[in-house]
C-alpha cells in the first residue's frame, strides 16, 4: 500500500487538488443537519458514508480530468474530545470513528483510478470556535489536547495530519509538537479576519514566523483557510521570506466576515469562476503553493474553476 508519510509529494512541489467546504456543502446542498457543524457522525451509517463517498468522488473526478494528484482530508474536523462530548461520543467512540475515517479514505484511494498521487490526511479542527481566538489555552495545553486525536491517526494509513481554522499561534505550536512526538508530518492552517490578521490580532506573516521559531520549523508547510482571498491577499503582497512556507490555500467563497457568516441563514457561494481567477493570482504570489481547495461556501464547482485557472494546459 502506498504511503507518503516520510515523503509528502506536495512538500516537494507536486500539485494536489483537495476538496471544498464539506460541512457547508452537506448542510446547504445535501440538506443534512450537522449538529456542532460536525460531519464525522456520518461515518456511523451506510447512508452517511454514501453521502461522503459521492462528495469525495466528485472532487477526485476533477483531479482525474486535470491530471493532478489529490489530498484526501478526513471528515474529522470536529472529531476531538471536547466536540465529541457535545455530541454524546466517548473517547472510545472517537478513536473508532477517527480510525474508520482513515480506512474509508484508504478505500477511496485504492479506487481513485488515474489520480496519482493521492495523499491521506487526518483532519484536525480547533479545540474551540475557529472564529474566536482561544487565548486562554497555551501551547502545552494545546499539545496535550490534540495529541489524543493525532495518536489515533498515527495508528492508521494516514500520511499526515492537517490542523485547519486555527486562530492562535499557541494552538498551532501545540498541534505541531504533538505531531512531531507521534511521528506524523503536520500542516497548520491559520484563519484570518477581513484585515488579514488572525482572530487574536496577530499579523499572518508573524504567525508563521512565530510558529516556526517555537517548533524549529517542524511543520511540513503552512496553509491559510476559511477566509476569502481578498481578506489576505494584501498580507501576501506585503510579505517576504515567510511566503515560501505557504504550501496550501483553502479559501472561502464569501467575502463576508466570520461574524457575518455566523449570522447568515443562506449560503453565500460567491462566483466560482471569479474564485478560480483569485487562485491564479495567489499562485503568482506564492512560489510554494501546491495544495488548492476550498472552505466555507465552496463546492466542487469552485475546485473545478481553480483547476481550470491554475493547472496547465487548462490554465490560460
Amino acid at each position: 500500500m502506498t504511503s507518503y508519510r516520510n515523503n509528502l509529494p506536495q512538500a516537494g512541489g507536486t500539485l494536489l487538488l483537495t476538496d471544498s467546504g464539506l460541512e457547508t456543502t452537506l448542510i446547504f446542498h445535501e440538506g443534512l443537519d450537522l449538529p456542532a457543524f460536525a460531519a464525522y457522525p456520518l461515518m456511523e451509517s451506510a447512508a452517511g458514508r454514501e453521502v461522503l463517498t459521492r462528495y469525495y468522488r466528485r472532487h477526485l473526478t476533477i483531479a482525474s480530468d486535470h491530471a493532478t494528484g489529490f489530498l484526501l482530508e478526513a471528515p474529522t474536523w470536529r472529531a476531538s474530545r471536547d466536540w465529541g462530548a457535545q455530541l454524546g461520543h466517548s473517547a472510545e467512540d472517537l478513536a473508532r470513528i477517527n480510525r474508520a475515517s482513515i480506512g474509508f479514505l484508504s478505500d477511496l484511494r485504492a479506487n481513485a483510478g488515474s489520480v496519482r498521487p493521492v495523499v491521506i490526511s487526518g483532519n484536525i479542527g480547533p479545540r474551540g470556535d475557529g472564529y474566536v481566538a482561544d487565548t486562554a489555552m497555551n501551547a502545552a495545553e494545546a499539545e496535550a489536547y490534540h495529541a489524543e486525536q493525532i495518536c489515533w491517526f498515527a495508528e492508521t494509513d494516514a500520511d499526515m495530519v492537517t490542523a485547519v481554522t486555527l486562530s492562535t499561534v499557541a494552538e498551532g505550536v501545540g498541534v505541531i509538537r504533538a505531531a512531531v512526538k507521534a511521528g506524523m508530518p503536520v500542516v497548520v492552517a491559520y484563519t484570518v479576519e477581513t484585515d488579514g490578521r488572525l482572530p487574536d490580532g496577530t499579523p499572518l506573516g508573524e504567525a508563521f514566523e512565530q510558529t516556526d521559531a517555537q517548533t524549529g520549523g517542524a511543520a511540513a508547510y503552512f496553509m491559510v483557510n476559511c477566509a476569502h482571498p481578498d481578506h489576505f491577499r494584501g498580507a501576501l503582497e506585503a510579505g517576504s521570506g515567510w511566503l515560501n512556507r505557504i504550501g496550501g490555500i483553502r479559501a472561502n467563497a464569501s467575502r463576508l466576515s466570520h461574524a457575518e457568516l455566523d449570522e447568515a441563514e443562506e449560503l453565500d457561494d460567491g462566483n466560482p469562476a471569479e474564485f478560480g481567477r483569485d487562485y491564479a493570482r495567489l499562485r503568482r504570489l506564492l512560489p510554494k503553493l501546491a495544495v488548492m481547495g476550498g472552505c466555507c461556501g465552496t463546492d466542487h464547482r469552485h475546485v473545478e474553476a481553480v483547476a481550470d485557472c491554475c493547472v496547465a494546459p487548462y490554465a490560460a
